[in-house]
């Protein structure tokens, strides 16, 4: 499938962050992205590696913890401002864009529903979902809130990362067109319910050969073993 419409999708906001003290992990973290204004560049930032720089996919993005986030399958992640409405309601607090640290907060995109693979025109870059986000204990702590691993992960609406097919801008109140769709249908909600709570999904991301490499190995030995 390509050339799809987009339906109204788009970026709400891009959203980096900057290096902040958290009592987590490393001490500092990058979660707290807040908008910017005007493009921002995107590129593809190389493996994950600990102790590099430069991790994000956006210019001017931190990312503290680069063992475990950022680099070519975790350049860009995505979520949609209707799940983080969702969240803000069952909360009672606002939730502005870049508060689950996602990069873009978009509308009028179904993020969850996007098939692993699937390929995004967001202004001159394009991106690639390759993953759902999975919680850590930083995200807890950011928001504050007691047993969020285990309440995020029962909902089901984890967001998409996105690996860089070609560099570009990216800029608030750029379209979201997905130009193409894999044919094998797994979408963001599935793979990440599959790797959580229903492993009796995992058979159905055999086939899924855009899941990151890393992943994908440990899935199949997961599966043949």
């Amino acid at each position: 499938m390509s050339g799809q419409d987009d339906d109204g999708g788009r970026v709400l906001s891009v959203n980096v962050g900057q290096e902040r003290p958290i009592a987590a992990k490393g001490g500092t973290t990058g979660i707290d992205k807040r908008p910017v204004e005007g493009p921002v560049a995107v590129r593809a930032p190389g493996p994950k590696l600990a102790g590099r720089t430069g991790a994000s996919g956006l210019a001017g993005d931190h990312i503290s913890d680069t063992a475990h986030h950022g680099g070519d399958d975790q350049a860009v992640y995505a979520y949609a401002r209707e799940d983080l409405d969702a969240w803000g309601r069952e909360l009672g607090r606002d939730l502005p864009g870049g508060t689950f640290g996602e990069n873009l907060t978009t509308v009028g995109v179904d993020v969850n529903g996007a098939v692993v693979g699937e390929v995004w025109e967001v202004g001159t870059a394009l991106l690639q979902v390759s993953a759902p986000r999975i919680p850590c204990v930083t995200f807890a702590v950011w928001l504050g809130q007691q047993r969020w691993v285990p309440r995020f992960t029962e909902a089901r609406t984890p967001g998409a990362y996105l690996r860089v097919l070609r560099d570009g801008h990216v800029c608030a109140g750029d379209a979201v067109r997905v130009l193409s769709r894999p044919a094998h249908g797994v979408d963001v909600r599935t793979a990440f319910a599959a790797t959580t709570t229903s492993p009796e999904l995992l058979p159905l991301l055999r086939d899924v050969t855009e899941l990151p490499a890393a992943e994908r190995a440990r899935l199949l030995q997961r599966l043949d073993g």
